[in-house]
């Protein structure tokens, strides 16, 4: 096992990512808060890690652990259309937080939404986008798509391909992508790697079918792994063995 020195010795492998976070992982079960200062705080220093190595970071992040359109319509009789904006709105909500999080860390951030919305974040336009990011500023993506019936994955593989990432990260709750669940099944096998067109063929849920029809379209590798590993995302921009990578 490599020390953290050595890891810490370590170059960027990547210029421009896109780290997509989902809104449940800001969540606590245990504190029962919507938001967790701890967690929050956690996250932020590993994105600030990353920026530290001079990554450009775009950030996607979810709004599920404040209300997710599809459950809502579901199970709260929420029109789906309605509950898919309400969800973009609580994506606002979680980048904000993020915002002052990282700020308060000394690192520039600008909010960029699709949705207009002056008070509070800038709209989200291309140039504008790499713009910042060239500028050193970590842009954080919120609003969705803009547009209903589209989950924030599909953000993920829009903006990556729209501002020339190399990469998407998924950090997720789980080390990687699995031949089955491995909940279920405790002889379950991680891949390390894994094609789209094999990941098609398996069924493997890594990402929703629209976005993941995106990545392989533009041949945008994906990388899915735990993001409660200690300093996982500088480990994965270093190119460290760490979860599965889906490419082309």
């Amino acid at each position: 096992m490599q020390t953290d020195i050595e890891s810490e010795q370590k170059s960027p492998i990547y210029k421009r990512i896109v780290l997509k976070i989902s809104g449940e992982a800001l969540s606590s079960k245990e504190s029962g808060e919507t938001i967790d200062g701890d967690i929050l705080q956690s996250v932020c220093r590993e994105i600030k890690a990353v920026y530290d190595l001079g990554v450009e970071i775009g950030v996607v992040v979810g709004g599920g652990n404040i209300f997710r359109g599809l459950s809502g319509a579901e199970v709260r009789g929420v029109a789906r259309t309605t509950g898919d904006y309400m969800g973009m709105l609580a994506t606002v909500i979680n980048g904000m937080a993020l915002m002052d999080c990282l700020e308060k860390m000394d690192v520039p951030v600008r909010v960029l939404s699709a949705l207009e919305m002056n008070k509070v974040a800038e709209p989200f336009i291309l140039r504008r986008a790499t713009r910042h990011m060239e500028k050193k500023r970590v842009v954080i993506l919120v609003g969705g798509t803009g547009n209903p019936y589209f989950s924030t994955d599909t953000t993920a593989a829009l903006r990556a391909s729209e501002i020339g990432a190399q990469i998407i990260f998924k950090a997720t709750k789980v080390d990687g992508i699995y031949d089955k669940d491995p909940k279920v099944y405790s002889d379950a096998v991680r891949y390390d790697n894994i094609t789209f067109i094999d990941a098609l063929k398996q069924r493997l849920k890594v990402m929703d079918s629209t976005a993941f029809s995106l990545c392989m379209d533009n041949q945008m590798p994906i990388l899915v792994f735990d993001m409660n590993e200690s300093r996982s995302i500088r480990r994965a921009v270093c190119g460290e063995k760490i979860g599965t990578l889906v490419h082309a």
